[in-house]
C-alpha cells in the first residue's frame, strides 16, 4: 500500500471514528444520558472526565483530544465546552428536561424549516410541533434547512413569518450553534411551496 493511500485510509476511518462518536454524544448529551450511566444536571452539563470514563467504558477508545476535535469540528457545533473546559452538553435539541439557559430574542423577519413531503399534510393541519423536542428548530438559510430536511429525503423548505409570530407574542430562542428555536409555529405563519 502507497504510503498516499495509507493516508487516505487514515483519514476515511478517522471520520467514521468521529461520526460515531459524534452519534454517541448526540445520543448522552441530547436523549438518553443513561445509556453510559450519566446523569446531566438541570442546566445540560455532565463533567467531561465523567463523560470520557463512561465512554471507555462502553467499550470505545477516546480520549480528551479526540473529545476536543469532535466538538470543534462538528459542522453544526452541536455541542460546548463550559467556560472552563470540564463540563460539556449539547447546545439543543434536547428531549430530555434541561435548561440550556436560552435568553428570549428577536428573530430575524423570516426563517426556514426543512422537512420531506410527506409531513407537509400534517404540517398543514397541525403546524410544526416540537415532537420529543423542548423546541420546533428553525433556521435562518434555506441552505441549512435543505441540509436539515434532506436527512430524510429530497427537502421541502418551509418559510415562516417569525416577524408576525413575534408581533403575535410567541417567543424566539437562538442556541449557541445558532438554530433558532419557538414552542409552535402553527401553519397559518407557514408559506408551503407547490409540492
Amino acid at each position: 500500500m502507497s504510503r498516499v493511500a495509507k493516508t487516505e485510509y487514515g483519514l476515511a476511518e478517522m471520520s467514521k471514528s468521529t461520526k460515531r462518536i459524534s452519534k454517541l454524544l448526540s445520543l448522552v448529551l441530547r436523549h438518553k444520558p443513561e445509556h453510559l450511566g450519566l446523569q446531566l444536571d438541570e442546566n445540560g452539563w455532565v463533567e467531561v472526565e465523567e463523560l470520557l470514563a463512561a465512554i471507555c467504558e462502553s467499550g470505545l477508545s477516546v480520549d480528551r483530544s479526540m473529545l476536543d476535535d469532535v466538538v470543534r469540528d462538528n459542522d453544526k457545533q452541536r455541542f460546548a465546552f463550559s467556560a472552563d473546559g470540564s463540563r460539556i452538553r449539547a447546545s439543543q435539541g434536547h428531549s430530555v428536561s434541561v435548561d440550556v439557559e436560552l435568553k428570549q430574542q428577536q428573530p430575524p423577519a423570516v426563517l426556514f424549516h426543512g422537512t420531506v413531503e410527506k409531513f407537509v399534510g400534517l404540517i398543514r393541519e397541525s403546524g410544526l410541533k416540537k415532537m420529543q423536542r423542548q423546541h420546533v428548530h428553525l433556521s435562518v438559510d434555506v441552505a441549512t434547512a435543505s441540509q436539515v430536511g434532506s436527512r430524510r429525503g429530497k427537502p421541502i423548505i418551509l418559510e415562516i413569518d417569525a416577524s408576525k409570530m413575534s408581533a403575535d407574542g410567541h417567543q424566539f430562542f437562538l442556541s449557541a450553534n445558532g438554530v433558532w428555536l419557538t414552542d409552535h409555529v402553527s401553519s397559518e405563519y407557514i408559506t408551503f411551496p407547490d409540492c
